[in-house]
C-alpha cells in the first residue's frame, strides 16, 4: 500500500519526517561499522546491513513516494525527496569511506585480503584467468546493442556491466555499447587457494573484479574504451486486486516474477564510470541524475557477507554466545510444567529451542488432537514446519495461518503452503488486504482428570511472541515469548484462530488486544488512563519498547499525556516521528535507540496504572500499518514474577544503557550516550548475555 510522507509544514512542527528518521537509523548502524572497539568482521557485517537496509528503503519507501504522482505538480513531495536523496548520497559516500579507509586496510593487517586486479601478483593473475575461463566465461552472454539486440531486461539488484567499444563488429556495423550480465549462480566472493594467498593470510577477489580484468577477452577485435559495473534497484512492492483475485497464492506467483522488473528507482555505478555511460543507463531506466549513485567499490556491499562467512579467524568476530535454557522446562514434561505456571522466554539470551520442542512434542503426543499456528517468516528450512507436517500426517488437526505477502519471504511461504497442504494440513492465507503479523500458536490436548484437580476434556496450551517463528532470526533478534495454559488467555488465542479462518467478527476479548479492531484504541485508552492519573496528582508512567513509532493518533495521545505530567520513556530502535523534549508539547518524553550486537525487536508496553504495573508484549509496532492494516496481537503478562522479569530484563537495562544507546533531540538528531565521570559502562545486551546465557564453548 502506498503511503504519504510527512511533508506538510503544519504537521512538521510536531512530527519528524518518517523517511529521514529511517535514514538516521542507518546512520546509527553505520556508526557500529566505524567503532574500532568492535571485531573487524562484525564491522564489515554492519556495512552489509546498511546496504541491505538501503536496498529495502529504495525498493519500498522511495518507490512509494515516487509513485504518488508528478513531482512537478507536488513541490512539497519533490522537496522531501530531494532531502532524502541528499541524505542517501551522503550516507553511501560515508559508508564506502569506512570500507576503503578503515575496515579493508585493517582486515589486511589481520591477514584477510580483498585483492584487486592491480594488486595481484603473477601467480594470482594466472589463477584468476584460469578461473575466469573455466567457471565464468562459459556463463556470460555479452549483448551488443543494435535494433535486433535492444537494451536487455535487467533484474532488480543484479550485477551487470556496460561497455563502450570502438571499431566495427563482425558484421561491419558500428555497435558501440554492450551489456554483460553477471551470472546469478556464481559466488560474488571467490577465495584464492591458500598457497596463493598474500603473506600467508586469506585472500579473496570479487567476481566483479574477475570480470573487469578479463572484459576485453569477451570482445575479440574490438577495443574497450570504457566500462563500469552497474546495478539498478526497482520498486518491489507486490500488488494484487483484492476484489478480483480468486486465489491469492496463484496471483502472488505471477506477481513475484514481475517484482524483478518493477519501476526503476536507483542506479548504482562504479565511481570511475564514464559520464556518457552513466547518462545512457539513466535514460534506459528513466531516472534523473539525482537517482545516480557512483560508488567507490563494489555496487552491492551486501555480497561481502560471503567473505565474512569464509573467515574463521579468532578475534575478528564476536565471541561465541550460547543461549541459556530455562530451568523450569529442562528435562521436564512441558505440558505438565505449563499446568503449574507460565513460562517466559527472552530470546536470543534464552534458547528458542523450547518453542521448537513445544511444537515437536505436540506433533508426536497421542493426546494432542489439534495444533494451530500463524506463520509470517520462517525461512527456507524450518524444524517447526517439519513438525507441523509430521503432525498432519499423524492425523492431527493442523491449521496454519500462513501470510503469503510477508515482504521478501513470499516465495518461501508459498513453498511451505504447498508442502503443508500435501501433508494434510489446513492452510489459510489470512485475510486479503490485512497481513497476518501476529505470532501465536495453540496446542489442544484431550486429557483425563488428574490428582491436582484439573478436570478432563480439551485443554489449551498457547505460545504468544513478539518475534517470528524463524530459527535464524531467533538467534539474532531480541524477542519475548510466553508459553501459557492460562484457560482464558488460551481460549482467546483459539478465538483469534477461529476469527482468521472463518472471517467472522471475533468474540469480545478480555485479555488480548487485537488489530485492526481494538489494538490502537486500547493503546490510546491506556495512555489516557495514565494522563488521568497524573491529573489527579498521582505518578503517571509509561515505558514502551518498539521498533518504530509513526502513528499520529498514538503520538498525539503521548503528547497530551506528557502535557498532563506523565513521565514517558520510549525505546524506539528505528523510525520515530515523535519530537521529544519540546516545551509545552513533549517535555516529559524521552526517546532513545539501542544499536548493538543483536537486533532489538521485542515490543513491550508498560503502564504503571496506580501500581498495577500493566505489562503487554506484542507483535505490533506503533505504526498505522500495524494498527489498522495487519492482524496483530498484544497480550498481557499476568504472572507477577514474570511481569517483573519483563521490566527488569526488557526495559530497565535499556534505560540504563550508556554503551549502545542513542538519544533523540527535538530536531531529529541522535546523540550517542557516553560514559561520563565516574560512571561505569553498561550495555543492556551484554548484561543480559551474562544474566541468561550459558558458558560458551569456543567454536572456532
Amino acid at each position: 500500500m502506498k503511503t504519504a510522507s510527512t511533508s506538510d509544514p503544519a504537521r512538521a512542527n510536531i512530527f519528524l519526517d518518517r523517511e529521514l528518521s529511517q535514514l538516521t537509523f542507518n546512520r546509527r548502524v553505520l556508526a557500529q561499522a566505524e567503532d574500532p572497539s568492535l571485531p573487524l568482521l562484525e564491522r564489515l557485517r554492519y556495512l552489509c546491513i546498511v546496504s541491505n537496509n538501503l536496498d529495502e528503503f529504495f525498493e519500498v519507501r522511495v518507490a512509494s513516494l515516487l509513485a504518488q504522482g508528478n513531482l512537478a505538480e507536488n513541490p512539497a513531495l519533490a522537496a522531501n525527496l530531494a532531502r532524502i536523496s541528499n541524505e542517501c548520497h551522503n550516507l553511501v559516500k560515508d559508508q564506502y569511506a569506512v570500507l576503503n579507509t578503515d575496515v579493508l586496510p585493517e582486515l589486511q593487517k589481520n591477514g584477510v585480503h580483498l585483492v584487486r586486479h592491480t594488486d595481484r601478483n603473477d601467480a594470482q593473475r594466472a589463477w584468476v584467468k584460469e578461473y575466469f575461463e573455466r567457471e565464468v566465461r562459459p556463463l556470460l552472454t555479452p549483448i551488443g546493442l543494435d535494433p535486433a539486440h535492444p537494451f536487455p531486461q535487467v533484474v532488480n539488484k543484479s550485477l551487470n556491466f556496460i561497455i563502450s567499444l570502438t571499431g566495427k563488429d563482425a558484421f561491419g556495423r558500428g555497435t558501440g555499447i554492450a551489456i554483460v550480465k553477471a551470472p546469478r549462480v556464481l559466488p560474488r566472493v571467490i577465495r584464492l587457494p591458500d598457497h596463493l594467498s598474500t603473506n600467508g593470510g586469506i585472500s579473496f577477489c570479487l567476481l566483479s573484479s574477475i570480470i573487469h580484468s578479463h572484459i576485453e577477452d569477451l570482445f575479440t577485435g574490438r577495443e574497450v574504451i570504457a566500462y563500469s559495473q552497474f546495478r539498478v534497484t526497482r520498486d518491489s512492492d507486490l500488488w494484487v486486486d483484492e476484489e478480483e483475485v480468486k486465489n491469492l497464492r496463484q496471483a502472488l506467483k505471477g506477481e513475484l516474477q514481475g517484482r524483478q522488473f518493477g519501476t526503476s528507482v536507483r542506479l548504482e555505478v562504479a565511481k570511475n564510470c564514464a559520464p556518457e555511460l552513466a547518462d545512457f543507463l539513466l535514460e534506459q531506466f528513466g531516472l534523473d541524475k539525482s537517482r545516480l549513485y557512483a560508488v567507490d567499490g563494489p555496487v552491492n556491499l551486501v555480497r561481502l557477507a560471503e567473505l565474512i562467512d569464509h573467515v574463521k579467524k579468532p578475534g575478528l568476530r564476536f565471541e561465541p554466545f550460547v543461549p541459556g535454557m530455562p530451568q523450569k522446562v529442562a528435562h521436564h514434561d512441558i505440558f505438565e510444567q505449563l499446568k503449574k505456571h507460565d513460562i517466559l522466554l527472552h530470546h536470543p539470551f534464552q534458547s528458542f529451542q523450547t518453542v521448537v520442542d513445544f511444537i515437536q512434542v505436540a506433533a508426536h503426543d497421542p493426546s494432542v488432537v489439534a495444533i494451530k499456528q500463524t506463520i509470517y517468516r520462517t525461512g527456507m528450512h524450518s524444524d517447526l514446519m517439519e513438525a507441523l507436517m509430521a503432525a498432519a500426517r499423524a492425523g492431527k488437526e493442523v491449521t496454519v495461518i500462513l501470510e503469503l505477502m510477508a515482504r521478501f519471504d513470499e516465495e518461501a511461504n508459498i513453498n511451505w503452503a504447498d508442502k503443508l497442504e500435501q501433508a494434510g494440513a489446513q492452510v489459510v492465507y489470512g485475510v486479503v488486504g490485512l497481513k497476518t503479523h501476529a505470532k501465536v500458536a495453540l496446542v489442544i490436548r484431550r486429557e483425563e482428570a488428574d490428582a491436582d484437580g484439573n478436570p478432563g476434556g480439551l485443554r489449551f496450551y498457547a505460545h504468544l511472541g513478539t518475534g517470528n517463528y524463524h530459527l535464524t532470526t531467533t538467534r539474532l533478534y531480541t524477542d519475548f515469548g510466553l508459553l501459557t495454559a492460562h484457560p482464558e488467555m488460551a481460549q482467546e488465542v483459539n478465538e483469534v484462530f477461529i476469527h482468521l479462518t472463518s472471517l467472522t467478527k471475533p468474540h469480545k476479548l478480555t485479555h488480548l488486544w487485537l488489530a485492526p479492531f481494538a489494538l490502537q484504541s486500547e493503546i490510546i485508552k491506556a495512555i489516557r488512563n495514565e494522563a488521568k492519573i497524573a491529573r489527579a496528582g498521582r505518578p503517571g508512567r509509561i515505558i514502551v519498547k518498539i521498533n518504530a513509532l509513526v502513528d499520529e493518533s498514538v503520538i498525539r495521545a503521548l503528547y497530551a499525556a506528557s502535557h498532563d505530567g506523565v513521565k514517558i520513556d520510549l525505546i524506539v530502535r528505528g523510525a520515530c516521528t515523535l519530537k521529544p523534549g519540546v516545551p509545552g508539547l513533549s517535555e516529559n518524553i524521552k526517546v532513545r535507540s539501542i544499536i548493538g550486537r543483536f537486533l532489538e525487536h521485542s515490543r513491550i508496553y508498560y503502564f504503571r496504572n496506580d501500581l498495577a504495573h500493566d505489562v503487554y508484549l506484542a507483535s505490533a509496532d506503533w505504526m498505522s500499518r500495524n494498527l489498522f492494516r495487519r492482524i496483530e496481537v498484544a497480550f498481557p503478562i499476568l504472572d507477577k514474577a514474570l511481569k517483573r522479569r519483563v521490566i527488569t530484563e526488557g526495559l530497565n537495562p535499556y534505560l540504563k544503557d550508556n554503551s549502545n544507546a542513542w538519544e533523540l533531540d527535538p530536531s531529529g538528531h541522535y546523540q550517542r550516550r557516553r560514559v561520563r565521570g565516574k560512571q561505569v559502562e553498561f550495555s543492556a545486551q551484554h548484561h543480559l548475555m551474562q544474566l541468561l546465557g550459558r558458558p560458551s564453548v569456543d567454536s572456532e
